[in-house]
């Protein structure tokens, strides 16, 4: 390649690679898989060092990780959190072994084995045993302070009980989204029409840069600690490194091994490539790490890696297949989903014959034609994606696979919001698909749990007309069923026992079962407790709305757009009618009773006698309101340990009261 071409790729290469950083580590989300963008890292690699004029300031080689955000305090490592070098061969990893081997004459060296993690590193300070601080890696230098977002993450201790802590340590590890519970994620991201997310890792990081960030999606989340660092402590292993943090309760995945020699080191590689599967948390490689830490000394680091760890990492399995045609599908909350249909083609033990394309962005991004030979991974070994197009296999005559501008269904003008990626149908009302995946909602398990009826039954009632909304299934009767065929008695019963049953379901639920749109199960909850009935949540302005925890801007927004449809207050009346619960089951004390009444409150940290969500109930309980930010409005900022700084200095600024857990437990007491 001659200079100035060289020049050229360069600066498209860092360009797009840093595009790529960006998404990934500040947008939470990917356009291309790791094994692609390890390949375009290693191809402008490559290019540097044969041209090393050309390299760009802000090149991604040779910058490590993400940049802080401005979202969180930046808190600069002790020791910085280097990425590790990889690679996909075992030939290269024979050559790390033969590497260090050389550089450690006459000396015996052991390795450490263990699972690469797909999640988002973070280390863990504590001082005298206590929680003092869980940090990003960030660029390797400096991360982001997650301390408060990562109090109720599983396996994160806030106090170590062991009796022989030293006074200060860290632990590092890797915080991840099991795969049970990403599928649980995207499925209430559906339920609530918002687009699923690609995979655990970006589901992860997300959750932890929400800025507010309650307990319920922190629980998400699990942690695994795979380093420990004491300053001025006896350690000669890494593996008794490992040992310790056992010891002293932290959760360490026991997948790790020691080894001696080449052959031991490939041979947990080739098991977990295909254990890897049976894992609940997702894994791209194995970590090989020299085991003695004066080796590790001995060795040293480069800019960004330790010259005495590698990763291996695992190519995804891609095959190819052709786009046969693209369907759309309409859900409950009137988003349109594109489906591909593809060839049928065997992928790691499963026939894929469909694919989703999440929206129409992702077509364009693509550039799909219909008949183009598309490549198709597993993302995360479980989720059919189609991640490319092989252009050059592309006829002529193939068309641009078309973008719909009219709900496949009803035929009415789609719409997207300009700070949307979705294409959704307004036409709840009157659009078929929609009005039964609604019913099948309102009868589902976590809403007004009718178990006798599925979704077929679902389908039957409504094609035959006897049920159009979900009030329509209150006045059913049993003689309604007698010209249906397939319809026993005793199942006729069974269904009209169920639908009598859901009147006794709680507020929240039918709050839930309404199905407007982003709110799921947890935040109706949320919704219900603080609201106490549906007239109090219909007549509640947005910024009230927002007052409540877990309910931003798009929420609220959409939550009085639902109670200013007609169709939508004529549902709520049909089924207050029906005899539904339409208030909280805990009657409110009299004004008389709620010596709180008229004041609000802010809690920031935590407590050594509260739970922060039992606080906010009995505050709320005595006629309290709490909100998530102060304001000169603000009555009381309730400061436990660790409370905010930044919100503690408002405070002070404007003359607000502040509460301790002392005065906090007399103020209630009164």
């Amino acid at each position: 390649m001659d200079p100035r071409a060289a020049q050229q790729e360069i600066q498209r290469l860092t360009e797009l690679i840093n595009q790529h950083n960006q998404l990934y580590y500040q947008e939470a989300r990917s356009n291309i898989s790791d094994y692609a963008f390890d390949h375009l890292l290693a191809e402008l690699q490559a290019l540097e060092n044969r041209f090393p004029q050309y390299r760009l300031p802000d090149s991604p080689t040779q910058i490590l990780g993400e940049t802080p955000t401005q979202d969180f305090a930046t808190v600069y490592h002790e020791t910085p959190m280097l990425s590790l070098s990889n690679t996909y061969s075992a030939d290269e990893v024979a050559q790390f072994v033969q590497r260090v081997q050389k550089q450690l004459p006459n000396e015996s060296v052991t390795f450490f084995c263990e699972l690469k993690f797909d999640g988002v590193a973070v280390s863990l300070v504590y001082e005298a045993g206590q929680l003092m601080r869980v940090v990003t890696r960030g660029d390797g230098l400096k991360g982001d302070d997650i301390t408060q977002n990562a109090l109720y993450i599983q396996h994160i201790p806030q106090v170590l009980q062991h009796p022989a802590i030293p006074p200060k340590l860290e632990a590092r590890g890797e915080v991840f989204m099991t795969r049970s519970a990403f599928e649980k994620l995207n499925q209430d991201r559906i339920a609530q029409g918002v687009e699923p997310l690609a995979n655990p890792r970006n589901a992860t990081a997300g959750t932890l840069k929400t800025r507010k960030l309650q307990r319920g999606p922190a629980r998400t989340l699990d942690c695994y600690l795979y380093s420990l660092r004491v300053p001025d402590w006896d350690l000669h292993t890494h593996a008794q490194g490992i040992a310790l943090l056992e010891q002293w309760g932290f959760n360490v995945s026991p997948t790790y091994q020691p080894c001696t020699t080449l052959a031991e080191i490939l041979d947990y590689i080739d098991h977990w490539q295909q254990a890897r599967k049976e894992l609940e948390v997702g894994i791209d490689g194995i970590v090989i790490k020299v085991n003695q830490l004066a080796q590790q000394d001995q060795l040293r680091c480069t800019a960004k890696s330790p010259r005495w760890a590698i990763a291996y990492k695992y190519a995804p399995t891609h095959v190819t297949t052709v786009l046969q045609d693209v369907a759309y599908r309409v859900g409950r909350t009137g988003v349109i989903t594109p489906v591909a249909h593809l060839a049928p083609i065997l992928l790691e033990g499963t026939v894929v014959k469909k694919a989703s394309l999440h929206n129409a962005a992702e077509i364009a991004r693509l550039q799909l034609h219909l008949g183009d030979t598309v490549f198709i991974e597993k993302r995360g070994d479980i989720i059919p994606k189609i991640t490319g197009v092989q252009p050059t296999a592309r006829r002529p005559d193939r068309k641009p696979v078309p973008i719909p501008t009219h709900c496949p269904a009803c035929s009415t003008p789609l719409v997207r919001p300009r700070t949307q990626r979705v294409q959704h149908c307004p036409n709840r009302p009157g659009c078929t698909p929609q009005k039964k995946a609604m019913l099948t909602h309102f009868v589902h398990k976590k809403a007004m749990d009718i178990q006798a009826i599925g979704e077929q039954t679902v389908d039957r009632l409504f094609e035959e007309k006897l049920v159009q909304t979900p009030a329509d299934l209150y006045i059913l009767r049993e003689e309604d069923f007698y010209p249906l065929a397939g319809f026993r008695k005793l199942a006729i019963q069974h269904i009209l026992q169920g639908i009598a049953a859901s009147k006794q379901q709680p507020f929240a639920r039918v709050l839930f079962a309404l199905g407007i749109r982003h709110i799921g199960s947890v935040v109706a909850g949320k919704l219900a407790d603080h609201c106490g009935s549906m007239d109090q949540v219909a007549q509640a302005s947005v910024e009230d709305l927002m007052a409540i925890p877990m309910i931003g801007l798009h929420m609220a927004q959409s939550i009085q757009m639902y109670f200013q449809t007609l169709d939508n207050r004529q549902l709520v009346d049909a089924l207050k009618q029906a005899g539904l619960r339409m208030h909280t089951a805990t009657p409110q004390l009299p004004p008389t009773h709620q010596p709180l009444a008229g004041k609000t409150f802010v809690i920031s940290g935590t407590f050594k006698n509260f739970d922060r969500e039992a606080l906010r109930q009995q505050l709320v309980a005595q006629g309290g309101q709490v909100v998530s930010s102060v304001s000169a409005k603000l009555n009381y900022l309730i400061a436990g340990r660790k409370a905010g700084p930044a919100k503690l200095d408002q405070a002070a600024k404007w003359g607000i009261t502040i509460l301790d857990e002392l005065t906090l437990t007399n103020l209630l007491a009164c």
